[in-house]
């Protein structure tokens, strides 16, 4: 569906050195599925974005989507490419002197959309995403919430194959990206269609992303299920971003020499809906004692993290036999104190 291959993108700064923006970037985005691509401020994410509907020319490398080389269309035949792929901001980028259905309606005119064919779809394309009672609205008289509803609405109107989202929810409060990011969901379901999203935030790409793509200093420096990223990252960077998340940061009052052994495990799949700690509780005498956590499910599958202190009093070798029992029947126990 859509291919980046060797892609790099160089700009120019005054007389001095080019800026690598995006480095040696391949990837393959299979039809229908969510892709995120998560990194920092600077990371090159938005660049790479900005590639796939040819507003930003690869210096190097090839960008295909359905087989087509985009990065070399011009013209006409760029503009029939891009009316199949829409493309939703940030900030919104509505006309603020167009009611809600004339900014809809205005890129079905740009598509060529016949004017007996426009009102009907834009009235569906509204009631698509809930607002279906805004259309004689401003955008000035919407909420944040409300105003990307109308991009996505716009975005999505000219039927397109693709979908970018660059930040859609970094300027909404976390209910209102949560519904947002639903409504995308949807979307994808519902019509089909591939949607492209980047993002700064870990916890969008958890919430609906398929899989997902690392980048960092302009290249991908980890790829894959969004799952396996969160449950067993491989990259420095990466696991810092997975770290941020989770936040299973103790107090240092926590983590002082105690007694019994400080460990956080690691559950998936199965093992987070299994009685772990309370077999070890019985089986082998311990106290249990629950300090940080948080068991999520990503998609149907389940992911869980605790830390927990584990004593026995004047046993220290059930404490062994308990860590080893959980070791056994978890993806992964780190002893961090004890």
């Amino acid at each position: 569906m859509i291919e980046l291959n060797n892609v790099c993108v160089d700009f120019a700064a005054g007389k001095g050195p080019t800026t690598r923006a995006v480095d040696d970037v391949s990837l393959h985005i299979t039809a229908g599925e969510i892709f995120g691509i998560v990194g920092t401020s600077g990371a090159g994410k938005s660049t790479l974005l900005r590639t796939l509907n040819a507003l930003q020319r690869p210096s190097q490398g090839e960008v295909k989507i359905n087989g087509v080389a985009i990065s070399t269309l011009e013209g006409v035949t760029l503009r029939k490419a891009r009316q199949r792929i829409g493309m939703i901001f940030q900030h919104f980028n509505l006309m603020h002197t167009r009611t809600v259905a004339q900014n809809v309606a205005f890129s079905l005119k740009a598509a060529g959309w016949a004017s007996g064919e426009i009102a009907p779809r834009v009235k569906e394309i509204l009631e698509l995403v809930g607002l279906a009672d805004k259309a004689g609205r401003f955008p000035a008289q919407l909420s944040g919430g409300q105003k990307q509803r109308v991009g996505i609405a716009r975005a999505i109107a000219n039927h397109p194959d693709v979908l970018l989202c660059d930040e859609p929810t970094s300027a909404l409060d976390l209910e209102t990206s949560a519904t947002i990011l639903a409504l995308l969901k949807e979307i994808n379901v519902r019509l089909g269609i591939t949607i492209v999203l980047i993002t700064h935030e870990m916890n969008v790409i958890k919430s609906i992303c398929d899989r997902v793509a690392v980048m960092s200093a302009g290249k991908v420096v980890e790829l894959g299920e969004v799952f396996d990223i969160f449950a067993h990252p491989q990259h420095p960077f990466t696991q810092q971003l997975v770290s941020h998340t989770l936040n299973l940061t103790l107090p240092e009052r926590l983590q002082q020499d105690l007694p019994g052994q400080l460990v956080k495990i690691l559950f998936i799949g199965d093992s987070a809906e299994q009685p772990v700690l309370s077999e070890v509780a019985v089986m082998f005498g311990v106290a249990v004692n629950i300090l940080h956590g948080k068991i999520e499910y990503l998609g149907e599958r389940a992911l869980g993290i605790l830390v927990v202190r584990l004593t026995a009093a004047d046993n220290p070798t059930a404490v062994e036999a308990a860590v080893d029992h959980i070791r056994q029947r978890t993806a992964q126990v780190e002893v961090l104190r004890g």
